[in-house]
């Protein structure tokens, strides 16, 4: 689980906007000679556009001619489009400047289109029709509702929503006419399981309750009976995890994911008439995602090889894997079939090339790459290509992490470096484009995102070796991390910091206040810095898994000393180097309280302390200037404290 991360869509620390590049001259430090490739601004990073594919549960292809539903943040906030499936001309479905919009769907039948978007980052999402002039129509309202989209009926006449309207700790589960917009009930989730998948044939629900983060159960719902009561599928003793990836087209099956027979999530069918079960997809890796096309011809999966996404699409009809022409390097993600399933939209990204949008038509392999989402003004061969590097940590365990190495630097010209730290806890670093990253390596960081444990993808010993032990063992990898770096003769070793977003924030700031000496500098990004206003203050929409949270973190009720313990506010006196701090003043599950606490203790000891405060921002950026802002903030903060090595007077 990634109980903190910044991983929704539009939550996240990397997008784009645009500037031209920096003056080399002035970017140059004294301690080096000029890089052989170009610099640029943040902004120029950022003008590289994020395109992102509509809800894999509704229709990516319109009715009416076959044009695609993206989001994109073209012009520096997120919106919805529809794309030209021949020249790849975009037009505008809705023109927020504030709000970042995500696009859900097209209407079955007609050109209306389902997007949704919450109030400046405080998650709590409604959903909205856009009409096909243009207006938007909240089908949602309420105060402190959120509603996430779950597919429409078999007849196209109602749309299917998750919604905590009736108490903000369930998601029940409502219907909506899709003429009318009424609604009426469907399912009371009167145990605020988490909603997993609804078949298509809108008979089948299936739950997941969350004992723990080791332990997890599918729940059946029959919704076509009197009285619908969830019923447990997989009893079992000891740790398992389950969950529900998706139902099978025809509604007979459900495909779970299930980590009950290896180290790795496997995906299984169960029978829904006879309750048999069969290994469906299984691998050295865990499976990601399972989908089908609307026929259910097609049979897409996702392993999570290493850091890197490997699809298959089989042909279910052949056996065979699916054959596509010639594509661009690359993770091939968000595969969406047209209703027909002539052909095929989806994304692929690498280190070096952010997400476009592809099509393929499958009978003549024809292939149309329709977005160009690197800006123009950079060259990518002045961008670094990602590499999977490991390393033994302090007890010996093998660390994994994605490494970004600066061109020009060598053993005659060492360069500063940076320990990145996910969110989660229970996130991975994987490899892909990060504007924020690439703007760091092109201005001489080294920066290597490590893969604590307690990261997700590498089997379920190495996910729970952290457990009720955040911020001990977990927290010496990084350290380990810095290590690492400094033993790499191409690497400063008087120059190595740690950066970190949500829980890497509060690893972040953890580094600095209990291994005072590992790093040079910190900067903390939307971090956790008191577990014991966090865990008493979660936001009531996760009340599906406080169980499971409470069980990997500790209960603040009865686990407060600890809580204390592993807090870097209450340790804020040890904190001697420089700090950055960026928070967001809408942030739902780490309070801007705890940032201003956090840069009013530290400060107090005499120690340089920048803080950035976004009024408008939650739990991760949304609006491309903040992330230029942001960015440029990184950098500045880092030249004069990490690379030049100012200290407080």
């Amino acid at each position: 689980m990634k109980y903190f991360a910044i991983g929704a869509a539009f939550a996240m620390t990397f997008a784009l906007a645009a500037c031209q590049p920096a003056d080399e001259a002035v970017l140059a430090t004294s301690e080096a000679p000029a890089p052989a490739v170009a610099q640029y601004d943040a902004a120029t990073f950022f003008m590289t556009t994020s395109f992102l594919m509509a809800d894999n549960v509704g229709f990516a292809f319109s009715a009416s001619d076959g044009r695609i539903l993206i989001s994109s943040d073209e012009t520096g906030t997120y919106n919805a489009y529809a794309v030209d499936p021949v020249s790849g001309a975009r037009e505008a479905l809705t023109d927020s400047t504030t709000a970042a919009t995500a696009a859900l769907s097209w209407f079955p039948n007609d050109d209306r289109v389902l997007v949704t978007f919450d109030g400046g980052g405080d998650e709590l999402n409604h959903i909205y029709v856009r009409e096909l002039d243009g207006r938007l129509t909240d089908i949602t309202p309420g105060e402190n509702v959120k509603a996430d989209f779950l597919g429409f009926s078999p007849d196209g006449n109602d749309i299917w929503v998750a919604s905590n309207a009736r108490d903000a700790g369930a998601f029940d589960i409502y219907q909506y006419d899709t003429q009318s917009y009424e609604s009426g009930f469907v399912f009371e989730n009167t145990d605020a399981l988490s909603i997993g998948a609804v078949s298509p044939d809108g008979r089948w629900l299936a739950l997941v309750r969350n004992r723990t983060s080791a332990d997890s159960d599918i729940l059946l719902v029959d919704l076509a009976a009197n009285n619908p009561e969830p019923a447990l599928v997989t009893a079992h003793e000891g740790n398992i995890a389950y969950g529900a990836y998706t139902f099978t087209p025809d509604s007979s099956a459900l495909i779970y994911a299930t980590n009950e027979h290896g180290e790795f999530n496997q995906a299984w069918s169960h029978d829904l008439a006879t309750g048999e079960r069969s290994a469906l997809v299984t691998a050295d890796w865990d499976v990601s995602f399972v989908t089908y096309s609307p026929s259910g011809r097609y049979l897409v999966t996702g392993i999570n090889a290493d850091a890197r996404t490997e699809v298959t699409i089989t042909d279910l009809e052949t056996g065979e894997a699916l054959a596509l022409p010639e594509l661009p390097s690359g993770d091939l993600g968000s595969v969406r079939f047209s209703r027909d399933e002539g052909s095929i939209a989806f994304t692929i990204n690498a280190a070096t090339s952010p997400s476009n949008i592809h099509l393929v038509e499958l009978a003549s392999q024809t292939h149309t790459q329709l977005t160009q989402a690197l800006n123009p003004a950079i060259d990518e061969a002045d961008m670094v290509d990602a590499e999977v590097v490991r390393f033994a940590s302090f007890d010996g365990v093998e660390i994994p992490g994605i490494l970004y190495r600066p061109h020009g630097a060598s053993a005659d010209n060492p360069v500063p470096a940076l320990v990145m730290v996910h969110g989660g806890p229970g996130g991975q670093s994987r490899i892909g484009y990060s504007a924020m990253i690439q703007h760091l390596v092109n201005h001489g960081y080294a920066v290597y995102a490590a893969n604590n444990r307690g990261s997700s993808g590498y089997g379920k010993t190495f996910f729970h070796m952290d457990d009720r032990r955040h911020g001990e063992e977990d927290l010496r990898d990084i350290v380990s991390a810095g290590d690492y770096l400094r033993s790499l003769d191409w690497v400063r070793d008087d120059q190595v910091g740690v950066i970190g977003g949500s829980y890497g924030g509060f690893m972040t700031v953890a580094a600095l206040a209990f291994h005072p000496d590992a790093f040079e500098v910190g900067i903390d990004i939307f971090g956790v810095t008191n577990w014991e206003r966090t865990l008493a203050s979660i936001p009531p929409w996760w009340e599906s898994f406080r169980e499971a949270l409470y069980d990997e973190m500790g209960d603040p009720e009865t686990d407060g000393e600890r809580h204390r313990a592993i807090s870097p506010l209450f340790h804020a006196d040890t904190i001697t180097k420089p700090l950055m701090v960026i928070q967001g003043a809408n942030d739902p599950r780490v309070l801007q309280v705890e940032s201003d606490e956090m840069v009013a203790a530290v400060r107090a000891n005499g120690v340089p302390v920048e803080y950035v405060l976004f009024p408008d921002e939650g739990h991760g950026f949304r609006g491309r200037d903040n992330r230029i802002t942001a960015s440029e903030a990184y950098l500045s903060f880092l030249d004069t404290y990490l690379r030049e090595g100012e200290t407080a007077q």
